[in-house]
């Protein structure tokens, strides 16, 4: 589950380190990991270490063990539960850190200004065998830094016993959680998780659609970190917007409902809208819910509600010992569908790799709804300076969601964003 709120100590540790970074890869989408000709091939230091979180390391460790036994090499996955992505840059200083790590993109501007990963080196085919979107978000400065597998983003999910039809705005679905609400079937009109520090992550797509915005754009196209636009009239006005669902308005945004209680408040029916991502799925099948997926939708005659979008991948280290070795490994073995499917069993999102993701929609519809509900989403922009966002934006979130002036918790935000940025 992704939480957004603690990026500042993040952007301290980002900002602290410097370099560049470059290498090279391929990949394949077969049906099987072939076979490396192991005498061709740079063994490094005889070891290939690969740096996962806790849940996809298990799964990773077969197909590891059979490259290991293909190329004559030992190769280790290291399961972390938490603060791997600060665990690895640190490392990469010391020079301590794996050959490979599997994390999300969003990363990948901290890490190239650190010298941590190097670029994969894809053909246009092989980058035309993942979704379109997925090869857009591990694309920085024009590189390809990450071999992607799995795409996450935010949708609706609603209890179809009480709403068994999509509200297609923010309105529709305020009116029918005071009519559920009014009539004592739940106890809150939305589970839209802040808590009392925001949850930027969760809010953006109502602030995006109300047409906030948090960076310019460079001419290329790309998160303009000179430019932030949090402070801007357009964001105030977005946040004058969320004020109108805080606790001064229809009260549908509330700050009791946090990363701890928005899924448990909806399996338990107390709700009948919650907006989160496809790991809240095995809670709400669990909990007998039936339930739909549709888009967030957007407040009436605005933009859609654009949620921001992850994709978990695969990079390689550029201060690993065995570098020829991560390549391959990741060229030739992580991007194959056999890989892509098991990844999906252990943690179901839908995959990067459009035969993988065929194949699993065709056994669970849910994919095909989340992916459906993010084609208004944009990348989560993987500059360093995203980090500065997270914590400010949160406390103007919380505030104007209590009833504070969202023209002055918005600036504050902003001076905030830039104060950190220009340290």
């Amino acid at each position: 589950m992704r939480i957004r709120s603690a990026g500042v100590a993040a952007l301290a540790l980002g900002l602290a380190f410097s370099a560049a970074a470059c290498g090279g890869s391929k990949s394949e989408d077969t049906p099987a990991p072939a076979a490396t000709t192991s005498a061709a091939l740079d063994k490094g230091n005889g070891k290939l270490v690969i740096w996962a979180d806790d849940k996809r390391a298990p799964v990773l460790k077969s197909f590891a063990d059979q490259f290991g036994t293909e190329n004559g090499v030992q190769v280790e996955v290291k399961a972390f539960a938490e603060n791997l992505q600060t665990t690895f840059l640190t490392a990469s200083q010391k020079g301590s850190g794996p050959d490979i790590v599997v994390t999300a993109h969003d990363w990948i501007g901290n890490f190239v200004q650190n010298g941590a990963i190097d670029p994969l080196q894809l053909t246009d085919a092989q980058k035309a065998a993942f979704q379109p979107l997925a090869m857009k978000a591990v694309t920085f400065g024009n590189q390809t830094f990450g071999a992607p597998y799995a795409i996450e983003n935010l949708a609706l999910i609603r209890n179809t016993d009480l709403v068994p039809d999509a509200p297609q705005t923010v309105e529709d679905l305020v009116a029918k959680g005071q009519e559920l609400k009014k009539a004592g079937k739940v106890k809150n009109i939305l589970c839209l998780q802040s808590g009392d520090l925001g949850d930027a992550y969760h809010l953006y797509p109502l602030f995006s659609s109300a047409g906030g915005s948090l960076f310019g754009t460079t001419p290329t196209g790309d998160p303009d970190p000179k430019n932030v636009t949090l402070g801007g009239e357009e964001s105030v006005k977005a946040f004058e917007k969320i004020a109108t669902l805080g606790s001064k308005g229809s009260g549908a945004l509330t700050t009791s409902i946090g990363s701890d209680n928005s899924i448990p408040t909806f399996t338990s029916k107390k709700c009948a809208f919650l907006v989160s991502g496809p790991w809240a799925l095995g809670d709400v099948k669990k909990a007998g819910v039936k339930y739909d997926i549709s888009a967030i939708p957007g407040f009436q005659g605005a933009k859609p509600a654009s949620p921001f979008v992850g994709v978990q991948s695969f990079f390689v280290a550029a201060k690993g010992q065995s570098k020829a070795l991560a390549q391959e490994f990741v060229g030739n073995y992580v991007t194959n569908k056999d890989v892509q499917l098991a990844l999906f069993k252990a943690d179901p999102r839908p995959e990067a790799l459009t035969a993988a993701l065929e194949e699993s929609k065709a056994a669970d519809p849910d994919l095909g709804k989340f992916l459906e509900a993010g084609a208004n989403g944009i990348p989560m922009p993987a500059i360093p300076e995203m980090s500065a966002i997270w914590e400010p934006f949160g406390k103007a979130e919380a505030s104007v969601i209590k009833g504070a002036d969202p023209k002055t918790a918005v600036e504050a935000a902003a001076k905030a964003v830039t104060k950190a940025i220009s340290k």
